[in-house]
């Protein structure tokens, strides 16, 4: 009798055992598209990820590409998110193309722009101020890769307010490089830039003024879905729907990153220091 009892609850222990490893082996890995070069991208869909891995217990696949793939592998399934959709303007064409094969479950930041950056010690107050101070900001603003959003509309600003700069194309790094060059030295200095970025955490920066409106509104950066992700994993599409933060947040993991942490440290890092508003995306 003692035996068969055994034998029975060693049979329930089984069961109960396989039954829980069945539930765990029903969550599928989610793969989450990002830009590699965009430092909002891989801190945003970095720390989305840990909270994902954490709390909701997903095994997560991060898959770095380019924008237009991000988009197309989201429509097609081939993604199940992605966190760097800049609306309306700068994905505005994507989105248009694909909105009816995609979910868009709201920001995670609000107020992303684009526009020309000079430190809060500049006395230029707008882009218009510049062209009176040309000797000291060397009749040169400092941009990024040639072809860039930000590239093609600082080349319709020199023209509307009547610049006579030139616009030295370089790279990311390079454009905030010369930045650091220039606030150690205390000189002036111009650089195309946007929100969210790194560079806003660790230096005192401002926007110049642009009363003509050649670089647009502000804009937000949404959380991209395909539909079969509400199918999928419930859970997560809720937790997208909170997930927001503010500029200092994202700051701190972007500038960890610039700094030399890994994103995925750097993330498990932010996640660990913060645990009130991770649970508050979480309720």
């Amino acid at each position: 009798m003692n035996i068969r009892r055994l034998m029975g609850v060693g049979a329930g222990l089984l069961l109960a055992l396989g039954a829980g490893m069945a539930g765990a082996a029903e969550k599928a890995t989610l793969k989450i598209g990002y830009v590699d070069g965009w430092s909002d991208s891989v801190a945003t869909t970095h720390v989305a990820a840990e909270v994902i891995k954490q709390k909701l217990g997903y095994d997560v696949q991060l898959m770095p590409v380019a924008t237009g793939i991000m988009w197309q592998g989201v429509a097609k399934g081939q993604l199940d998110a992605m966190l760097s959709a800049w609306l309306p303007v700068t994905h505005g064409s994507y989105y248009e193309k694909l909105k009816d094969e995609v979910v868009d479950l709201g920001p995670n930041f609000n107020d992303a722009k684009i526009g020309l950056i000079v430190p809060e010690y500049v006395t230029a107050k707008s882009i218009g101020d510049l062209q009176a101070q040309k000797d000291a900001f060397r009749g040169r603003i400092v941009g990024i890769d040639a072809g860039s959003g930000v590239m093609l509309k600082t080349d319709q600003a020199i023209k509307d307010y009547g610049l006579d700069y030139k616009l030295q194309a370089s790279s990311g790094s390079a454009m905030t490089a010369e930045l650091a060059r220039s606030i150690n030295a205390n000189k002036p200095v111009a650089v195309t830039g946007w929100i969210p970025h790194w560079m806003f955490a660790k230096w005192k920066l401002r926007f110049l003024e642009d009363p003509k409106g050649v670089y647009g509104d502000a804009e937000h950066v949404d959380n991209i879905v395909n539909p079969g992700l509400e199918k999928k994993a419930p859970q997560v599409v809720a937790f997208l729907k909170k997930f927001s933060w503010k500029p200092d947040e994202i700051g701190q993991v972007m500038l960890a990153i610039e700094e030399g942490a890994k994103p995925a440290a750097a993330a498990q890092k932010w996640v660990s220091e913060n645990p009130q508003r991770v649970q508050e995306w979480l309720q």
